[in-house]
């Protein structure tokens, strides 16, 4: 149902409108299964769909693709903060974004607010992906303790 509904809205977007037949293509689904699912969704309220004209989304539908994107930003911004290439990252949000608890999205929110605004000082995550090199933990100029007796 949300990969319809992100669907829509880049079609809608670019296009005024979501024409079935274009559903099916960019879903790679038979257009009867996008016809199936597109009556669905307008009974959940979330698009209005006219058979030979296509889907709009509705004021609930919008506000559901806004929140997919916003999810899927945020996993993927996550993602490429801890290392993940950029086309990898992305791919990898869109599964994501589809089993993910609101309560880890937040929080993973937080820490990419957190981790965008830690770059004046971003020792932690060069740390962080020298490890992911090498499989030790880096010294600590800081404190004076090598990485493995850190506790």
């Amino acid at each position: 149902m949300e990969e319809y509904i992100e669907t829509i809205s880049t079609l809608e977007d670019r296009e005024g409108k979501a024409q079935t037949g274009k559903i099916a293509s960019e879903m790679n689904v038979r257009p009867s299964s996008a016809t199936e699912m597109l009556q669905k969704l307008q009974e959940e309220g979330l698009l209005r769909y006219e058979t030979y004209s296509g889907a709009t989304l509705t004021p609930a539908g919008k506000e559901l693709a806004r929140d997919l994107d916003r999810k899927h930003g945020v996993i993927a911004d996550f993602l490429e903060i801890i290392g993940v290439s950029k086309s990898v990252a992305d791919a990898d949000a869109c599964q994501i974004e589809h089993h993910v608890s609101r309560e880890s999205v937040e929080q993973l929110e937080k820490f990419v607010e957190f981790a965008r605004g830690s770059l004046h000082d971003p020792n932690w995550i060069r740390n962080f992906r020298k490890y992911c090199e090498t499989g030790r933990p880096v010294d600590c100029n800081s404190c004076g303790r090598r990485g493995s007796d850190n506790k």
